[in-house]
């Protein structure tokens, strides 16, 4: 079995302690941080920018994943990079040339991802899979948090798992939106490397933090 890699939202966390939360979530094991940047125009919803992201930074050693849920994506991709972006994903919704803003965040020296929204289907991925470091699966409709998981994105899931085992390449797949205890090792059965995971991270407090995480990895019983 692949390991399976945590990657807290903060988007969950209590944003009045932002710093503290994610020096508490690597402390109990969280693999990466994720960080969902929203604009009110591509999602309904309005989240954190660069300034937020660079602020934050020097509380975590962790790759910061940062999701872009934003149109135009291109003009923004130095300033993640300089607040210290690990991953940058971008939607293909998101401006009218993917393959170009895939090569900008390379060269921008961030790894490159690609999320895709329930209804975006995975062969949007196959042009494109050379120049990527990640596939998001979006097993909610992006924009808030506390969804329930759709469960016809696990086809989707086992889909690109089979995609990206015939590139040869090692490309992150993650999935986000709605995963707990029940349905984390669904979509890591499905073919996922990777789990978004906000309120069953961060429900019960930084005491719980640790226990919430490992119980999201395949084969731990908490």
């Amino acid at each position: 079995m692949r390991d399976v890699l945590i990657s807290p939202s903060i988007l969950s966390a209590d944003f009045a302690r932002l710093g503290e939360e994610i020096a508490a979530i690597e402390a109990a094991g969280a693999d990466m941080i994720h960080v969902d940047v929203m604009d009110g125009h591509f999602v309904p919803n309005l989240t954190i920018g660069p300034p937020v992201v660079k602020a934050l930074r020097r509380h975590s050693n962790k790759p910061f994943d940062v999701h872009l849920m934003i149109a135009p994506a291109d003009p923004f991709i130095a300033d993640f990079a300089e607040a210290g972006a690990d991953i940058l994903t971008v939607h293909p919704e998101a401006g009218p040339h993917l393959h170009r803003t895939l090569q900008s965040i390379r060269a921008a020296g961030m790894r490159s991802g690609v999320a895709l929204n329930p209804a975006t289907p995975a062969s949007l991925v196959a042009p494109v899979i050379e120049d990527i470091d990640l596939v998001l699966v979006m097993s909610v409709n992006p924009g808030f948090g506390g969804q329930s998981f759709i469960d016809s994105q696990l086809r989707k899931i086992a889909e690109l798992r089979a995609m990206i085992d015939a590139s040869g390449r090692e490309i992150i797949l993650e999935v986000d939106g709605g995963l707990n205890r029940q349905t984390a090792p669904r979509a890591v059965e499905a073919g996922a490397t990777a789990i978004v995971a906000g309120s069953a991270v961060f429900k019960g407090g930084a005491p719980a933090y640790a226990d919430n995480i490992a119980a999201l990895r395949p084969g731990v019983k908490v």
